[in-house]
């Protein structure tokens, strides 16, 4: 019996590898799967394997791994269909599970099973792209091989199709008739040609989220909601500053709280860099269940000694930011210095200058931090909602000090990430708190907590200014940004901590001859980490914004000012890897243009804004129409132009680009995190408003690119525009209203 209550008598594993026994393990050349926990749906008498991922029964059900974390990004139900392609599966007989972490032990060292496993990072469907093709090649492979020897035909006269193998004779074989045969042939010497993108059946066509039907009936598991029999129910009061102390507590009323049996102290481990370890120091009370967890956690007197960080406040670190960047000190670190700004400036005919200030976000995910660890002898199990699991993996062992293959992480649909689950604080408290009592526990955050005890992303401040020659031409930039890093404490050196707040090569860095941007460090104590975006979010809309107010001084369309920057079709080396391809970046410009019908810009009594950028190969452009009714802003349209190469789920590409433009419009109307006293200051959705219904568009018309080049990630690529595009839009709503009919007759003369 395992765990789950399961019973199984043997596991059926391939013979690979030099006869080693493992699992057969294809396209990711450095994993082995011979001590990898499965899911329980991948074992038992009659599926068979073919492949660490691919599992077949009798009757050709199929049985396919998601490796990455599903954050409501679509990856369990695109990964799996790059792998069903080549396996030429029929995909109404094919079965999503996720696998959870796969780790071998390696002579003490992880050897991970499925090679990188990282969710919501944009990442996924790339890092993916060639590997699991691979693994539904070889899986086809064997199925080809079995019906051969059969038919005692050569497998090169045979063909699959939805599941079947297919003789020049016409007779079928369904995969499920092959399986048990397959899955004792050994590993190819190579790995076998894989299909013509001519041939793709499923990879470009769209499929709904293999979830779907689970979410929307409220059958979803989280790991929120598993639990062991005898686990105890742990809830935390944090110190209201990440740096202070506990001067006093008194548990005796907590104590006598009917079902709480214990409260333990938590504090954060020495040298530990931030989401290793303890968020804050905390007083846990663990309890049988909630309730008592709860109750006794209101009955606890505690007296917190604040540390330094109690002086903090957001609306003086914004002045600080301000006053650095209005004096003479060198910048932290000078992202890219291209020609002489300072030279081209003498000879401007024309300089603009922008301040743009953006405030604190927190994550809000839905599903709060939670997680369920048992620990035994011998034995880590947990259930945890991360984007990283062997992120997480390395806290556990750590703290355990268990064996690589020892500890057994399992990942169900993740409530929502942004980048906070890549932090695992959360888990370091679950599995201190587990040791300390030698049983199982579900630690479950509040809601409150969530808010108060975040990894937020930080504020910033840019400063931007501009030099245009006589022929209308961008000749120089220079943006300033100051910010506090969210990489400070995590082990990078001092001249990398910009790296979480700038790209080197973001708009319009090698479109203007002279270039130059710098940054500057804010000391803060807040804690901070990686969010959904980041750094593009905050640099697009400052970017887009000021580009916009160029185009207004020089009374002329945005449009035909992006274009007019992005220049003539070609490919631009980045300094971090790979190109800027300015066609397809005008070309979604272009797209959203035409769909907004934005040859009307000045012909509406409506606001028409846009903005475009690129993120890691993929190009993004919002449209947006926006109305004044008296002092209320009605969002009327919104468009949004993707490319990221090829599209192997169109479907769930839409709703993604969709869900991400929303989540800015929202994050744009309403977020902000506000400290004072070093605490902050919002705790609930209350404080920190999601956008209504009524605040939002109707619809987000998608627009994605047909393109055959190899996938490019969207997890969050629809984020970095919809805000700017949404200000520019609303600037030409109010702001140019007062001056609409003079500048329209200069504009109209102009065109």
């Amino acid at each position: 019996m395992n765990g789950n209550g399961i019973r199984l008598s043997r596991r059926r594993f391939l013979q690979v590898l030099a006869g080693s026994a493992g699992a057969l393990v294809v396209g990711i050349r450095f994993a082995d799967a011979a001590d990898a926990p499965l899911p329980p749906a991948l074992l038992g008498d009659n599926l068979y394997n073919l492949g660490a991922y691919v599992r077949i029964d009798a009757d050709g059900n199929v049985l396919i791994g998601a490796r990455d974390p599903d954050t409501g990004t679509g990856v369990a139900t695109a990964l799996p269909r790059i792998i069903a392609e080549e396996l030429d599966a029929d995909w109404k007989n094919v079965r999503v599970v996720p696998l959870g972490l796969g780790v071998g032990n390696d002579n003490g060292k992880p050897r991970w099973t499925y090679g990188r496993q990282l969710g919501g990072s944009g990442g996924s469907i790339p890092a993916a792209w060639n590997d699991l093709r691979q693994v539904g090649a070889v899986a086809r492979w064997l199925l080809l091989q079995a019906a051969a020897r059969r038919l005692g035909v050569p497998a090169s006269r045979l063909r699959c199709d939805a599941g079947t193998v297919i003789a020049p004779d016409g007779r079928r074989f369904g995969y499920g008739s092959l399986a048990a045969d397959a899955s004792k042939i050994a590993l190819p010497a190579n790995v076998p040609p894989l299909k013509n993108a001519t041939d793709y059946k499923l990879i470009g066509q769209g499929a709904g989220d293999v979830d779907a039907r689970a979410l929307v009936t409220g059958q979803a598991r989280y790991a929120i909601d598993h639990h062991y029999g005898d686990a105890l129910v742990a809830v935390l009061a944090h110190c209201p500053w990440p740096d202070g102390t506990l001067a006093h507590v008194d548990t005796t009323d907590t104590l006598a709280v009917q079902g709480v049996l214990k409260v333990v102290q938590l504090k954060p481990e020495a040298g530990q860099s931030p989401g290793n370890t303890v968020i804050a120091p905390a007083v846990a009370v663990l309890a049988e269940n909630t309730w008592a967890a709860l109750q006794g956690r209101d009955k606890l007197k505690l007296e917190w000694k604040p540390g330094a960080s109690s002086s903090e406040n957001s609306a003086a670190l914004e002045q600080q930011a301000l006053a650095l960047l209005a004096g003479k000190t060198d910048p932290t670190s000078r992202v890219r210095n291209d020609g002489d700004v300072d030279a081209a400036g003498r000879k401007a005919a024309r300089r603009l200058d922008a301040t743009y200030i953006q405030p604190c976000l927190a994550h809000a995910t839905a599903e709060p931090m939670n997680c369920l660890v048992r620990l035994d002898k011998d034995r880590a199990s947990l259930v945890v909602p991360t984007q990283a699991p062997q992120r997480a993996w390395a806290v556990v062992q750590r703290l355990t000090g268990l064996a690589a293959d020892q500890i057994d992480i399992r990942v169900p649909r993740v409530g929502g990430g942004y980048g906070r689950r890549l932090d695992h604080d959360y888990v370091a408290e679950a599995v201190m708190l587990a040791k300390a009592v030698n049983k199982p526990v579900r630690l479950l955050w509040t809601r409150e907590q969530d808010f108060g005890h975040d990894y937020y992303r930080a504020g910033s401040v840019h400063q931007i200014s501009a030099v245009i020659d006589r022929k209308r031409q961008l000749l120089a930039w220079n943006q300033r940004m100051a910010s506090a890093s969210a990489l400070t404490h995590r082990g990078l050196p001092d001249d990398r901590l910009w790296t979480s707040e700038l790209q080197a090569d973001q708009l319009p860095a090698a479109l203007v001859p002279n270039y130059r941007s710098d940054w500057y460090a804010l000391e803060s104590a807040i804690p901070r980490g990686p969010a959904r975006g980041m750094p593009h979010l905050s640099n697009a809309f400052a970017v887009e914004s000021f580009i916009d107010e160029i185009a207004h001084t020089m009374r002329e369309d945005p449009l035909k000012t992006r274009l007019r920057i992005l220049g003539e079709p070609r490919s631009l080396p980045l300094s971090g890897g790979g190109t800027l391809d300015t066609a397809r970046l005008a070309n979604v410009l272009k797209l959203v243009a035409d769909r907004i019908e934005w040859k009307n810009w000045l012909r509406t009594v409506n606001g028409l804004g846009i903005a475009c950028w690129h993120v890691n190969g993929a190009y993004v452009a919002h449209a947006i129409e926006v109305a004044m009714q008296g002092e209320q802003l009605v969002i009327e349209r919104v468009v949004c132009a993707v490319d990221v190469g090829r599209v192997i789920n169109p479907l769930g590409l839409e709703g993604q680009v969709a869900g991400a433009t929303l989540d800015a419009l929202s994050i744009a109307l309403n977020a902000a995190i506000t400290i004072k006293g070093g605490q902050v200051q919002q705790r609930n959705y209350k404080d920190y408003p999601l956008a209504s219904m009524a605040q939002l568009p109707n619809d987000v018309e998608v627009i994605t690119v047909a393109d055959d080049r190899a996938p490019a990630g969207a997890s969050f690529l629809a984020m970095p525009t919809a805000a700017p595009a949404l200000a520019n839009a609303v600037f030409r709503a109010s702001a140019v209203r007062v001056r609409r009919l003079p500048l329209m007759k200069e504009l109209l003369r102009m065109l």
